[in-house]
């Protein structure tokens, strides 16, 4: 075959099949080929259903024999996350946890959605224990390499997903978000990552209905082309009745709009964070861009009078409520995690199992007041823009260890090693949109990228700024300084 795929958007890939360019097994035969090649450097996919895609693709071919349109993603190969419940029938591993390996019980959201658009399921992808920190590695399957430099971290949680859409191993793949899962990998790994306003994407849980909502964890995915996320997110904002805060007859228009009549506010670190100074440059750097390309941006000014180690804390512990009660659930029931499988979990995770375990009701008073506060805040901000952006994390991309975390120290100011080294999570109070858009390539050969968040219910503004940015300072071709590594390790 002389076309690269891995180069190509699903649309496009889309439009191949549909006209009869190329076969769906030949597209699935080509990126089973590239992740035979290429997966064991980057570590991105736990496992593969080859067969699988394989049989389905066939499935396809048949349809379109039959003069069939088979969807604007016809063909194209997808991954989900190796974290939760995402394809009846496969299983998951809460994220690399032995003991927990079960069967999925339902299709989430995004697989629901991309096969409604035609693609194919190909595999799961590495994730931490439990999606509990801002970098991706976990004692059962070991850490996911950066496919810009493999001695760095991709980022996490969803860090597998990000890999392999940056190594063209797929063309998109599953990520979820609850405090920058979708936005910390997208940044390291020069993709655009997108989190919907919170009831946008059906989140149905079960025992508790409610249990997506503190802090507010959003179902999504990672791609190299704003459209292909685009066509995605029309296709999983669907109203669902078995999710309370699902909100029905939500549309959203899949041409881009103008958005020269747009306020965007910046900030380097909210009033409350110490940032690295080349995330002070590159965020520098793009609001130079800005400025030169006639966008309306001033900075923007945010009275957050709370150290930003408190907030951390307040979402490890938020966070860690539904584990703990699933990991108390299950010890009634006769099987110990803690106490009989602590050798997969991370020292981090039991630390704040037992915080989380132990709060009482004033200290959950003081997390929605913290919350309400963060609120009022960033609607203070959007009384005078339309956008906000900042950076995504507030480093660089960490190197590999044995247990990969974040770093102690920021600045000479010590941060919590979970998460205390990105912005994000605060989106995730609050439910408001965010993205991360890539920036450029710095340091050694690593990408980064800056958060832009919108009103809720503004998700369109997020594309439109992430297309007409990509079109002054197209990311595109930085892929290149992955895709030529050495790929035998």
């Amino acid at each position: 075959m002389n076309i690269k795929l891995e180069n190509l958007t699903a649309i496009q890939i889309g439009k191949l099949v549909n006209e009869r360019t190329i076969k769906p097994r030949e597209v699935i035969e080509y990126f089973i080929d590239r992740i035979n090649k290429r997966n064991k450097s980057i570590n991105a996919f736990t496992y593969t259903r080859f067969d699988y895609a394989l049989k389905e693709a066939d499935k396809l071919e048949m349809r379109l024999e039959k003069g069939e349109y088979c969807g604007p993603f016809a063909g194209v190969p997808f991954a989900m996350k190796d974290f939760l419940s995402s394809k009846k029938g496969w299983t998951h591993s809460y994220g690399g946890v032995k003991s927990l390996i079960q069967e999925d019980q339902d299709d989430s959201p995004f697989t629901c959605a991309m096969e409604a658009l035609g693609g194919i399921a190909i595999g799961k992808t590495n994730a931490p224990q439990f999606g509990f920190r801002g970098t991706c590695d976990n004692y059962l399957y070991g850490a996911t390499r950066n496919p810009f430099n493999l001695d760095y971290n991709s980022g996490g949680s969803s860090g597998g997903s990000a890999a392999a859409v940056s190594d063209g191993l797929v063309i998109i793949s599953e990520a979820g978000d609850a405090g920058g899962s979708i936005r910390i990998p997208a940044s390291w790994c020069n993709l655009f990552g997108f989190m919907a306003s919170f009831g946008l994407v059906p989140s149905v849980s079960r025992p508790d209905a409610w249990s997506a909502s503190h802090p507010y964890c959003i179902n999504g995915a990672v791609t190299k082309d704003v459209y292909d996320m685009l066509v995605l997110f029309k296709e999983m904002a669907k109203y669902d009745p078995r999710d309370p805060f699902s909100i029905p007859f939500y549309n959203i228009d899949t041409t881009f709009s103008d958005i020269s009549n747009l306020k965007i506010g910046y900030t380097y670190d909210f009033n409350i964070y110490k940032i690295d100074k080349r995330i002070k440059n590159m965020m520098d750097e793009t609001i130079s861009i800005l400025k030169k390309n006639g966008f309306n941006i001033e900075k923007a000014h945010f009275d957050l009078d709370i150290d930003s180690n408190y907030i951390t804390d307040e979402w490890c512990k938020s966070i860690s409520i539904d584990t703990s009660i699933m990991i108390n659930k299950l010890k009634e029931n006769g099987f110990d995690l803690i106490a009989d499988h602590s050798d997969e979990l991370p020292p981090e995770f039991i630390e704040w199992y037992y915080k989380s375990r132990d709060i009482n009701l004033n200290e959950y008073y003081d997390y929605h007041i913290l919350r309400t506060k963060l609120l009022d805040c960033f609607n203070n901000a959007f009384n005078n823009f339309d956008l906000i952006i900042s950076p995504v994390t507030l480093i660089p991309p960490v190197l590999n260890t044995s247990n990969t975390i974040g770093p102690k120290y920021i600045d000479n100011k010590e941060v919590n090693r979970v998460i205390g080294f990105t912005t994000t999570y605060l989106s995730n109070f609050i439910g408001y949109p965010s993205a991360s858009i890539p920036s450029g390539i710095f340091e050694n050969n690593l990408p980064l990228g800056f958060q832009v968040i919108a009103k809720r219910f503004h998700d369109k503004d997020i594309f439109d700024f992430a297309y007409q940015f990509s079109k002054i300072k197209p990311w595109i071709n930085n892929f290149d300084i992955a895709l030529d590594r050495k790929i035998d390790i």
